[in-house]
């Protein structure tokens, strides 16, 4: 498959601030590529210079082999960005939205009716088709305003937390044409703060924090890097004293009222911390046995939550 997408050693920095940090990584035609991360952990970013909205302060950016910055109507015309705000007319119709964003790319009169026809067919709102976009839920918006990235059939799709906010009948129905679209073989740039997304649209996973590249892998390798172990998570009150734990017991993290650790086996070993935990001085409220997740990696490289 080739490389659509290459991020090379990008940097953006605000003044003394670096937003985006050194970052790397490639989408391949037909591949889903999740950046996960926080919020504020520069995904946003990096998707407005990939965009060209941005320049970046140095590193490269090539889409389908172009720089945006230095090509932008050639690199664009190869690109589809669905923002976090939807950008929609609402005093138009969703068929009108569509026709509109066919005439700004010069998509041709005949082609444009098929193309629009297409699109709203393929996101379920062909029979809404006339209908003003004010009176359209957030959902549906959200699926036209995919529609309109689409009209030019773009080689890149950028989708920057694009499944925020809305119901789940529109959710389930924005992953299935998410889907579709990796398959018809567009590459895809997920970006998004929720594991669960990531672990169920990605091919690869790339995390994110504070601007740098944490990890990247597929799924079941980045599990795989917590050594295939259990997560014990234990709230409570804690004493300054740390418990002594068993030898192959991680503590991920702890604080004054949480500690979170990684054991293999952890249905055997779960007693065995508990007790040690509970000879500490600390008084359990709760303990809840978890599978490694992408969320457990992250708060092992970072010290804390993904969704912080």
């Amino acid at each position: 498959m080739g490389k659509l997408l290459a991020v090379d050693r990008l940097v953006k920095r605000y003044g003394s601030r670096t937003a985006v940090d050194g970052l790397s990584f490639e989408v391949a035609a037909g591949e889903i590529y999740g950046l996960l991360g926080p919020n504020g952990a520069g995904k946003t970013t990096t998707v407005k210079v990939i965009t060209g909205l941005l320049r970046p302060s140095s590193g490269t950016v090539l889409v389908a082999g172009l720089d945006p910055y230095v090509r932008p109507l050639e690199a664009k015309a190869h690109l589809g960005w669905v923002g976090q705000e939807t950008s929609l007319y609402e005093d138009l119709s969703a068929e009108e939205n569509v026709r509109f964003a066919c005439a700004l790319a010069r998509v041709p009169g005949a082609k444009a009716r098929e193309r629009t026809s297409f699109l709203l067919e393929m996101i379920g709102l062909a029979d809404r088709s006339h209908e003003r976009v004010s009176k359209f839920s957030g959902g549906m918006k959200r699926r036209l305003h995919l529609a309109v990235a689409l009209v030019h059939n773009p080689d890149v799709l950028l989708l920057d937390e694009p499944l925020v906010g809305i119901d789940p009948q529109a959710r389930a129905y924005l992953i299935g044409v998410i889907e579709r679209l990796a398959a018809e073989g567009h590459a895809v740039l997920l970006t998004t703060h929720d594991m669960d997304d990531a672990e169920r649209l990605s091919n690869r996973v790339g995390i994110l924090d504070q601007g740098k590249l944490l990890a990247e892998g597929t799924v079941s390798e980045l599990q795989a890097s917590l050594g295939e172990r259990d997560v014990v998570r234990v709230t409570g009150v804690f004493g300054d004293e740390p418990p002594r734990l068993d030898e192959g017991v991680e503590i991920l993290s702890r604080s004054g009222d949480e500690l979170v650790v990684a054991v293999s086996h952890g249905p055997e070993a779960l007693p065995r911390v508990l007790a040690a935990v509970e000879a500490a001085g600390a008084q359990v409220d709760r303990v809840v046995l978890e599978r490694p997740s992408l969320e457990m990696l992250f708060l092992k490289l970072t010290g804390r939550e993904l969704r912080d």
